[in-house]
Parts: C-alpha cells; sequence; structure tokens
C-alpha cells in the first residue's frame, strides 16, 4: 500500500537567490537528471497552438514566448545514490519566482488560475527575480548571480533534462533565458539537440507511448506511477521500484522550505461519482463549481476498478477479433469520455484558463480524429552557522507532518525534519493547492524515474553506470510529444538544417569552443 510522502521545496527568491546559488549549482552539477517545469502568464491563440501544420503552430509558440513571460521555474535534480538499493535518488526540488523586467501580456484567465491554485502575484512583483528576455541585455550569461546563469550552468552540466509536454516550455525557456528564438522550427530542434546533447525526455510522449496509461495529464500520470510504484515495492521486495530521499534542511535554510504533502491514496468504496471531463483532460469547464469529484485519487481508482471488471470481457472480445484476424482494441474504460475528444468551440478560450506548464496543453484538446488523441499539456549553500544540507541515510526513517506526527515515506524513502522545519511546515501547508512550477518538477521527474525502472525490467540492460545512464528510456529519447499527431518531434539536428548564428555564438561562450 502507498504511503504518504512530504516532498521539501525549496523557495528561491530575489532576496535569497544568492545565498541558495551555491546549492542549487551543486545540486545540478551532481545530478543524474534534472526535470524542469514553468508558470506562464499566458499563451496566446490556443486554437493557433493546435494548427495542422507544426511549422504554424511553432509560430504561434514563438509569438507566445516573445510577447508573455515565465512567472516561476521549478526544477527537481534526481540523483542516482549509489550506495542504495537499485532505482533509488536523492531528489532537491526548488521553486524560483521570477518578473520578467520588459513589457510583457499577462491573461485575466492565467490569473485566476494561479489565484486559485495559491500563486501570490504580489510576492512575484516584490521579491521576484529579475530577468531580460532574448540576447544578452542586462546581464551576461556567464557572470555573475543571475537567472540566464543558472540556464547557462543547466547547459554547462550535459544533464538530460525531462519535461512533461515540453515544446512550448523548451521555447519559453529559450526566449527567456538564452536567445531570440529562430524562425524556423527546424533551427530550433537543431539547437536544441546541441544544448541538450545528453537528450531530451518528454514524459507526456513517455505516458501515451510508453507506460500507455488511461490519461497523461500530469497529476494523473504522477499519482498513477507512484501506486504502482508503492505497490511494487510492498509485493515482497523483489519488484524494481522508485524509491526517493529528501535533504535534512536545518537552521536558516528551514525557513525556505515549502513542505508539499503527498497523501497516500485511499478508498474507493461508495464512491463513484467523478467527473468524466476531467476524468480524461484534468480540466473542466466548470471549475470548482462542478457538482461531480475531481478527486484524481478517485478518478485512477475508478480507473482500475472498470478495468479490472471488464478483463474477462475484454479478453473474450481481442480473442474473437483475433480470430477473425482484426486488430484487437483496448480503449479507455466506458465511463469516460473517450480520451481527448472535445468539440473544438470548448477549447480554453471559452473555458476558464490555466497556464501552468504542466497543465498548459490540456487546456487545448480538440477533436482532430477519432481515432488520436489531442491536449497539448503542459503546461543551498549559505554560511556554515546557518546552513545544513545532508541526505537521509535510514531507510526506514519517519517523516514529521502537521502536529508533530510521524509517517512513513512512500517506497521505505525517508526525510528528516528539524523541530523548526516542523513549524514553517504548519504554517506554509494553509496553502493546499498543488500547481506549483517546482512540485511539478518534482512530479514530472517521478513519473521519468518510474519508466526508467520499467524499462530496465523490460530487458533493457546497461553493461556500466555510463551506458545506463545514457539509455534512460531510449525509444523516448528527445522525442517530443506533439498533441494531436500519431508522431512526435523529434529533436534532432539534420542534414537540412543549420543552427542559429546566436546559438553557435552562445555554445561557443558555454563550453569554450565551436559546436
Amino acid at each position: 500500500m502507498a504511503f504518504s510522502m512530504v516532498v521539501p521545496v525549496i523557495d528561491v527568491q530575489n532576496d535569497t537567490f544568492n545565498e541558495l546559488w551555491p546549492a542549487m549549482i551543486l545540486a545540478i552539477k551532481t545530478s543524474s537528471f534534472v526535470a524542469l517545469d514553468t508558470e506562464l502568464s499566458g499563451l496566446g491563440n490556443r486554437k493557433s497552438l493546435l494548427a495542422e501544420s507544426i511549422e504554424d503552430r511553432y509560430k504561434a509558440i514563438c509569438h507566445a514566448a516573445r510577447s508573455r513571460s515565465i512567472l516561476s521555474l521549478g526544477f527537481a535534480c534526481y540523483k542516482k545514490l549509489d550506495d542504495k538499493a537499485a532505482d533509488t535518488y536523492l531528489v532537491q526540488v526548488y521553486n524560483l519566482t521570477l518578473l520578467c523586467s520588459e513589457e510583457y501580456i499577462i491573461e485575466p484567465q492565467s490569473v485566476q488560475f494561479l489565484v486559485q491554485h495559491g500563486f501570490d502575484f504580489n510576492k512575484q512583483y516584490a521579491h521576484g527575480i529579475p530577468y531580460c528576455k532574448g540576447n544578452n541585455k542586462a546581464e551576461s550569461d556567464d557572470r555573475g548571480v543571475h537567472i540566464r546563469a543558472l540556464f547557462t550552468e543547466l547547459l554547462r552540466a550535459r544533464k538530460p533534462l525531462v519535461l512533461h509536454n515540453g515544446l512550448i516550455d523548451m521555447a519559453f525557456l529559450y526566449q527567456s533565458f538564452y536567445a531570440h528564438l529562430p524562425d524556423r522550427l527546424t533551427t530550433f530542434t537543431a539547437d536544441l539537440s546541441e544544448m541538450f546533447p545528453a537528450g531530451i525526455y518528454d514524459t507526456k510522449y513517455v505516458t501515451e507511448f510508453e507506460l500507455r496509461l488511461t490519461a497523461s495529464y500530469l497529476e494523473y500520470a504522477y499519482k498513477k506511477c507512484k501506486l504502482d510504484s508503492s505497490r511494487r515495492g510492498t509485493s515482497g521486495g523483489t519488484e524494481p521500484h522508485v524509491q526517493l530521499h529528501f535533504c535534512q534542511y536545518a537552521g536558516q535554510m528551514s525557513s525556505y522550505v515549502d513542505y508539499r504533502v503527498c497523501p497516500a491514496v485511499g478508498s474507493i468504496e461508495g464512491q463513484t461519482d467523478v467527473c468524466q471531463r476531467f476524468s480524461a483532460f484534468g480540466w473542466c469547464p466548470n471549475g470548482s463549481e462542478c457538482l461531480l469529484s475531481h478527486d484524481t485519487d478517485l478518478i485512477i481508482l475508478q480507473d482500475e476498478k472498470d478495468l479490472g471488471n471488464k478483463r474477462t470481457k475484454r479478453k473474450r472480445r481481442k480473442e474473437k477479433r483475433k480470430g477473425k484476424g482484426e486488430a484487437a482494441e483496448d480503449g479507455a474504460p466506458q465511463h469516460k469520455i473517450p480520451h481527448m475528444a472535445v468539440d473544438l468551440q470548448e477549447t480554453p478560450d471559452e473555458k476558464q484558463g490555466a497556464e501552468s506548464s504542466s497543465e498548459k496543453g490540456s487546456l487545448m484538446d480538440t477533436q482532430q480524429n477519432e481515432r488520436e488523441k489531442t491536449d497539448i499539456e503542459g503546461n543551498g549553500v549559505s554560511q556554515d552557522n546557518t546552513l545544513e544540507i545532508t541526505p537521509t541515510t535510514d531507510d526506514n526513517a519517519k517523516t514529521n507532518t502537521n502536529g508533530g506526527e510521524e509517517s512513513r515515506t512512500k517506497d521505505g524513502g525517508s526525510e528528516k525534519l528539524s523541530e523548526k522545519s516542523s513549524k514553517t511546515e504548519q504554517k506554509k501547508n494553509a496553502d493546499s493547492g498543488l500547481h506549483r512550477a517546482g512540485f511539478d518538477a518534482f512530479m514530472t521527474g517521478y513519473i521519468f524515474a518510474h519508466s526508467c525502472t520499467l524499462n530496465k525490467k523490460k530487458g533493457v540492460e546497461a553493461v556500466g553506470k555510463e551506458e545506463e545512464e545514457e539509455s534512460w528510456v531510449p525509444s523516448c529519447l528527445n522525442k517530443v510529444y506533439l498533441s494531436g499527431k500519431s508522431a512526435p518531434l523529434n529533436v534532432v539536428k539534420s542534414t537540412f538544417s543549420k543552427s542559429s548564428k546566436a546559438h553557435v555564438a552562445k555554445m561557443e561562450m558555454v563550453w569554450g569552443k565551436k559546436v
């Protein structure tokens, strides 16, 4: 059975950025892979983002990235622990509040959604980390302590980059912290392939084409992977499963930490009133006024119950079709709306908006083909006397939660919180919304770690550590999910495309040589 888990997310603002800089750089450099997520001020015309032509989509994304801004950036550093059981990671999560120094558009629906989920715009304008978009303006990429230099350090680390429905994220990151976006999509993908030589992984694509989950929006995918991994960990200990460890934050550092509680999945008994639209897509046009349940845990358990009840019937149907030489169909449970089959007039231009990068695409669902799926989702170190960061070591350790009670962490992982940290947690947990760039990055990284575990189980075994990390999920390497398309966007540099001039100059600065 799954255990509750408390995830420490370090909140980084302008007045703490310098203090936390060394820890962030160390976390990135020592990680095995880095998961990213963003909160955006808007996306512009949603219909243009779903254009049939991928090149037209890219132009719409470029327009959004040039006219809107990143409100917060989250990244989660997953480091494989060699001295622990297989698939054990030390995880460090950061949530950076940003403030673009140039004029930008912010959409009312984005404000509404973010405020509903606890985003503090007062804090952003008072304490946001400033940055300028495009090519160098107010600061040099590789000098000083600022957000552009942090992005440069990410490039220098040459770690695999993990995102969820990441095309929009990558465009905003490029435009905000790197250079002006190139006009052509092929030039953009050529640049990305050289910026991240260890590869880019999209957990939206992983969820759809590798894990084959019933739904693929971020919260559903994370909780389903978490539940499956927990079950593997409690099935006698022989099944490979993800185990997590978090750092112990003490002293002044503990005041920067926002503890996010991930409760264990409850029971489904007597509860079947789920919202079909939210169940399929992760959003509902009625929002909080919907009379049906939007509980993702309940949705997952309902899916499993329905699949279990229909397993025998489905098997017979497959055998019958196989006997007739027809292709077997294994669709979603009947209580769900066919996945991503939403009328065009119900795209997010008419619905309550959400520009969390992790859920941004589930706002743009549209029906393009009854057989294809369509949803664009998305989307420390200080003075020695004030900071202590050490990984926990006891696999059976317990976690202090609200009120000082103890509960085991999921999958045998552990986290130790000081008494001061527990008090901080009580204060900050009043904010119950899960939509934060940092926490979304954590969920994205967890999905990827779980898929890597399953990938090894299927027989993809590596000889050495380097080879293992180079083959995380080979079938998903440099493949970015495209809504409504049966094939992904391949992040490669083809013989017919060239890197942009701005990128070539940047790479020479980043790595000290031409690419």
